[in-house]
């Protein structure tokens, strides 16, 4: 395929989420890049099964690309919380699970404060890892990541956003994820980062 003149290119998201996909969307508009959510191709969820976000989104996208024949991005995110180690990192959507509670954003919030309780040191950090190929056997994946660094709060705070947003709070706003517009969030959010930098190597790159 010659990388530059098949545009408007057409972009499997290895993810069902449709939040993620308005947000990517939004993103990598300006560069004329459709992207098509892999359900919507017949294409089932990839294992997950490594301890990295890099190696878990590139599983996802060669998935993605193999199955449709198309470029793929995928991305895998998570919270690294420094108390801890870096986890619950991969973990992060099923951090409440692992305390007895059911899978979800309130549960997680809740068992994360909890085992904070006492806790001094609360640093952590947001990761987006975002990955692209142009094909299932691309030798050169771009890989693009975003970090954001704050401090869990002590109770949530804010009723924007989602996951771990109403207790990430951000000393350069002040503010939790959650308190910020939506629009201000996003600009500075770990996917927004990966997101403008996955862009600019796809200018250089493939387009």
């Amino acid at each position: 395929m010659d990388w530059k003149h098949s545009l408007p290119m057409k972009i499997v998201l290895a993810s069902n989420n449709p939040g993620k996909l308005a947000e990517l969307q939004a993103m990598l508009a300006p560069l004329g890049v459709t992207l098509v959510k892999q359900a919507d191709l017949g294409i089932p969820e990839a294992e997950e099964p490594f301890r990295t976000f890099v190696e878990n989104a590139l599983a996802k996208a060669r998935h993605a690309s193999r199955l449709s024949g198309l470029p793929a991005l995928a991305d895998d995110a998570g919270l690294c919380v420094d108390a801890f180690g870096g986890l619950p990192g991969v973990d992060t959507a099923f951090y409440a699970t692992q305390f007895g509670y059911e899978k979800g954003d309130d549960n997680n919030v809740r068992a994360l404060l909890e085992q904070m309780a006492g806790l001094d040191q609360r640093r952590a950090a947001m990761v987006s890892t975002l990955v692209a190929l142009r094909s299932a056997d691309d030798p050169e994946p771009l890989i693009a990541v975003g970090r954001v660094t704050g401090e869990i709060a002590r109770e949530p705070v804010g009723s924007n956003g989602f996951g771990f947003d109403p207790v990430m709070f951000i000393p350069a706003f002040g503010k939790t994820f959650a308190e910020l517009p939506v629009e201000v969030k996003n600009a500075n959010s770990h996917r927004g980062m990966a997101a403008r930098q996955m862009m600019e190597l796809m200018r250089e790159r493939w387009l």
